[in-house]
């Protein structure tokens, strides 16, 4: 199950350097945005049973985008009121990508049923919603995963968010809700000093791009796991929700750590050439992410 946002991702591919007060050759797409609704629905096109818990607009965009989440397979439990979120995703030629979010319903998500939030193995929630009303739908998740012993994983999202939180506030909130697992950019993990949060309940999973991807164990302990080579990075966008779709879809294989971020490794690779959080994929790709 995954708890957080359900955006429109306008992604902008810029065909050069951007030039101010004038036009800029570019490539536009549309698609499904918001974390945790990127992870459930890689997660379903790996075959894997999945749930969505958020809110989008009663509009004609909101209406389509949970289509688009059912289609990959999703269970989607989503609210509707007020004006779907979208973001605004402009990608340089060299693959890295600059956000403009307007989260809209999505950040007002509440009032969540019990019955949305059980029944899980793995909980995943996106830090984004760690702000305004949907904290307490995060913390009332953290409470039934822990109660009928399911795994609880947080990714800590963006520097933005830890910087507008505060780091100190930031690792309280995340240490609150007692993550299996949390998942950090090196940045990010930098900027919230998140490695201190792992200890006998937490493992730290930190993502460096290219090189290798830590795995943060209690009692200072570290595993390094290398990144396969990839031939082009078009776009990182949702790189991360990638990886843990194929993270936690091979810890629902009962995986150790190591192979569960080989198999997010593997994810994530097959979104780098792609606009926003779109993944291309034949059945035999899907077939070796699972394995």
């Amino acid at each position: 199950m995954c708890v957080g946002d359900l955006v429109e991702d306008v992604v902008v591919w810029a065909a050069g350097v951007a030039r101010g007060g004038t036009d800029n050759p570019a490539r536009i797409s549309r698609t499904r945005g918001g974390a945790a609704a990127n992870v459930a629905a890689f997660a379903g096109r790996l075959g894997t049973a999945v749930r969505f818990v958020g809110r989008v607009g009663d509009d004609a965009v909101g209406a389509a985008l949970v289509r688009d989440l059912t289609d990959a397979g999703v269970d989607a439990k989503v609210q509707r009121q007020g004006r779907t979120g979208a973001i605004v995703i402009i990608v340089d030629p060299c693959g890295e990508r600059t956000m403009y979010p307007d989260r809209a319903a999505a950040a007002e998500l509440a009032d969540v049923p019990d019955l949305w939030l059980s029944g899980a193995r793995v909980v995943h929630l996106s830090a984004y919603s760690l702000v305004g009303p949907s904290l307490s739908v995060l913390r009332r998740a953290s409470q039934i995963a822990h109660a009928e012993g399911a795994i609880l994983t947080i990714d800590a999202s963006s520097i933005a968010l830890i910087d507008s939180i505060g780091p100190a506030q930031f690792r309280d909130l995340i240490s609150r809700l007692q993550p299996t697992y949390l998942f950090a950019n090196g940045i990010e993990a930098d900027v919230g000093s998140l490695r201190d949060l792992a200890t006998s309940g937490t493992t730290v999973v930190v993502k460096n791009g290219v090189e290798p991807t830590e795995i943060h164990l209690a009692g200072n302990g570290t595993t390094t796991v290398p990144v396969p080579p990839v031939d082009e990075v078009r776009d990182t966008t949702a790189a991360g929700d990638a990886f843990a779709a194929g993270f936690l879809s091979a810890v629902l294989d009962d995986a150790d750590p190591v192979d569960a971020v080989k198999a997010g490794h593997t994810l994530a690779r097959r979104v780098l050439g792609e606009p926003g959080a779109t993944l291309s994929m034949t059945a035999d790709e899907i077939g070796t992410a699972r394995d």
